[in-house]
Order: structure tokens, then sequence, then C-alpha cells
């Protein structure tokens, strides 16, 4: 860590603690060229994910969006928003967790329809169908059919 008074490149850490409820940390340090001490903060560096839409179109992923989308899915059944919740940050765990910055809408629906199908099948068939864009009963029909031969 350079030094803002000299300029000198190495220094020693005396003192850490937690800021910012944990998001920070705090961190005061000795120059060891010419001695003053001066405070630096550390944070998590995140790299943003940009989701690749149908149009080809980019735009930085939402976790919003998600969690609009399968509160649509759940409305009037019996999922709780606990276990909403925990769906969107699994979801959005698997997207941080891999390699790819780039990932396209199409995944990230087809992760959302594997934890919906985990928690109740209604809303699972009801975001496929606006997901998959359902196009009359008889693509519907097949995804009942396939959901049923799973079980």
């Amino acid at each position: 860590m350079k030094c803002p008074y000299c300029g000198y490149e190495e220094s020693k850490v005396i003192d850490s603690r937690p800021a910012d409820d944990g998001e920070r940390i705090r961190r005061r340090r000795e120059c060891l060229g010419c001695g003053k001490r001066f405070t630096t903060h550390e944070v998590i560096e995140t790299v943003p994910i940009i989701v690749v839409k149908r149009d080809r179109s980019r735009e930085v992923f939402d976790r919003n969006k998600l969690l609009s989308g399968i509160l649509r899915a759940c409305e009037k059944r019996k999922v709780s928003i606990e276990q909403i919740e925990k769906m969107v940050d699994d979801i959005e765990m698997k997207l941080q967790n891999s390699l790819d910055r780039e990932v396209t809408s199409q995944f990230i629906g087809e992760l959302a329809m594997e934890e919906l199908k985990k928690v109740d099948e209604v809303s699972y068939v009801r975001f496929a169908s606006v997901y998959r864009q359902f196009k009359d009963i008889n693509t519907f029909l097949e995804e009942l059919n396939k959901l049923m031969s799973e079980k």
C-alpha cells in the first residue's frame, strides 16, 4: 500500500476491524519509510454479471427482476417469502460462482424453473408458460406431461 505522505510502497498493518456491517475492513497502517500512520478500507470487489437477452442485447443482472418474476409465478400459492428469497439467493450464488461473466437469460430462466420445480409445481408451470412462451394448449400439455413423467 502506497503511503499518502511520502509515496513509499511498503507499510505494516497496525490494526484491523470490520466497518459498514462487515462489508469493509478498516485498516490502520504505518509507513515503513516515514513512520506516519494512515487508514485504508478494504472492500470485496464484485464483477457484474451481464445478461445476454434473446434479442442479443445485454444488460447488468438485476436481482429484483428475477425476484419479481418468481413472485408473480408464486402468487396465491403456499410459497413463503423466505422460500422465494432462498430461491433467488441460490440462483444468484450459482451465477456469481460461475466463471462466466456473461450468461444468457435462457440460462437464468432454466435455473429459476429448476428451483420452482423443487418448491411448487403450479408455480413452476406458471413460470414456464411465460418463460417458454407457450403458444397453444398443446405446448402447455407437453410441459405438464414432462412434469408427470418425472414423478
